[in-house]
């Protein structure tokens, strides 16, 4: 088994682990540091990693300012019940970026919004409708 770690650059830690909990429908809990949070699904899968920008020396997560958060990154989450996420979703942003539709690639429903520090998210069916 292997697992891909996607660890992206936030500005607020606590605030961005609280908004995807609540977007993925997790238990809320803190992040591990100030700096640093797992979000983990109910099996103990990390499903993503929040870092605090310019905390460590990584040379990709010194500066937002180098490049706009989320340029050639989306963040596509598969959910069971994507009915239920989006009313999770309505709940934390004012307007989504796509409303939902069936994605004709995949035969799923799907819509995006986007986060608090900017990227793109796109949550879809884990199977057609």
């Amino acid at each position: 088994m292997k697992r891909l770690w996607t660890i992206i650059g936030v500005a607020d830690v606590p605030r961005s682990f609280r908004w995807y909990q609540s977007l993925l429908g997790l238990p809320e809990s803190a992040p591990a540091h100030d700096y640093f949070g797992q979000i983990v699904d109910s099996d103990g899968t990390v499903l993503l990693c929040l870092h605090a920008w310019g905390a460590h020396e990584h040379p990709t997560l010194a500066c937002p300012g180098d490049a706009r958060p989320g340029n050639g990154l989306l963040l596509f989450f598969r959910v069971d019940n994507p009915d239920v996420a989006l009313l999770r979703a309505r709940a934390l942003v004012s307007r989504l970026e796509e409303e939902p539709h069936q994605n004709p690639n995949t035969g799923t429903m799907e819509f995006s919004l986007r986060d608090p520090d900017g990227y793109y998210v796109t949550i879809s069916a884990l199977d057609p409708a």
